[in-house]
């Protein structure tokens, strides 16, 4: 398997990077992770949009067009002879001298990686169960999509290696917050509900994306303060990420949920699936953002 580094494509056992680099030493680095369908790396723009807000957040030089981008992601499908792939899209911040550094980082490291998947098919299901461990808070603003996982891996090890099964962490002050690798969504009484970026979660991109269909469709979205007893009320519930998209959730804190049976969750996955060849950001669900 080859893998995109600095401007090369490189086997995977090949690669090499200096301990010296920040995104080592001291976790600075982020990445972005999604999916490319039939060769269309899909909501690319609003990947690229998050990728480039953090590395500026980071203060590390870099920033990433869609054109540069979709040559990288090509080269790399066709050194693999791919269509269907996951991609993580790594910047860390480079090389500098033992101890924290403020100046920019004018020499980023790039890491590209692919691995194959399947065509897209139907939705899968999963079980949520509440996590003990509290979601940590961001280390800014606001949370980025960093190196420091900890928090998740901590998760995950409680929640156990099943992978039909996801951790929801509660935040600090007992509301709810996110999946470990997922954001939240319930459907109660005609309105759709997920708590509030300030709550201190990630902002997915599968989670704007989302939000974008539901509006656009009629539905009223409402992002706020849950605490866990309002989800489990609930008439559907499903989990969303780029890689595994909208995942409706068949039990959660001993309730069942009617899981791919739902009709919302349907609903949207119908409008989800015939986005995923064309569109490139969820400013333009219509398919016709190619310029």
């Amino acid at each position: 398997m080859f893998v995109y580094i600095n401007g090369r494509f490189v086997k995977k056992d090949e690669i090499t990077i200096s301990p010296f680099d920040h995104g080592f030493l001291y976790g600075l680095g982020v990445f972005e992770t999604f999916r490319i369908y039939n060769g269309h790396p899909f909501l690319l723009d609003d990947h690229l949009e998050r990728l480039n807000a953090s590395l500026c957040v980071l203060n590390i030089e870099a920033e990433f067009s869609r054109e540069e981008t979709v040559n990288i992601l090509d080269g790399l499908l066709a050194k693999n002879n791919f269509r269907d792939a996951y991609i993580r899209f790594n910047v860390s911040a480079g090389n500098g001298e033992i101890g924290l550094q403020t100046e920019r980082y004018r020499e980023p490291n790039v890491i590209v990686f692919a691995k194959p998947l399947s065509p897209a098919g139907g939705m899968s299901e999963k079980k949520a169960l509440m996590l003990d461990l509290k979601r940590n808070t961001p280390e800014g603003t606001e949370r980025l999509k960093s190196h420091h996982y900890l928090n998740n891996v901590l998760a995950k090890r409680e929640a156990g290696p099943a992978m039909d099964t996801e951790g929801i962490f509660l935040t600090s002050e007992g509301f709810l917050a996110e999946g470990i690798v997922s954001n939240i969504f319930w459907y109660k009484e005609g309105v759709l509900h997920t708590p509030a970026v300030e709550t201190g979660i990630l902002n997915g991109i599968t989670r704007r994306f989302v939000i974008a269909l539901a509006r656009n469709a009629g539905i009223e979205v409402r992002e706020g303060f849950y605490k866990k007893e309002e989800a489990e009320a609930a008439d559907e519930m499903f989990l969303t990420n780029s890689i595994q998209e909208i995942v409706p959730v068949t039990e959660f804190s001993g309730k069942s949920f009617p899981g791919k049976a739902g009709m919302l969750v349907n609903s949207l996955f119908g409008k989800y699936e015939a986005c995923r060849e064309t569109v490139w950001s969820r400013t333009k669900l219509d398919g016709g953002a190619h310029t």
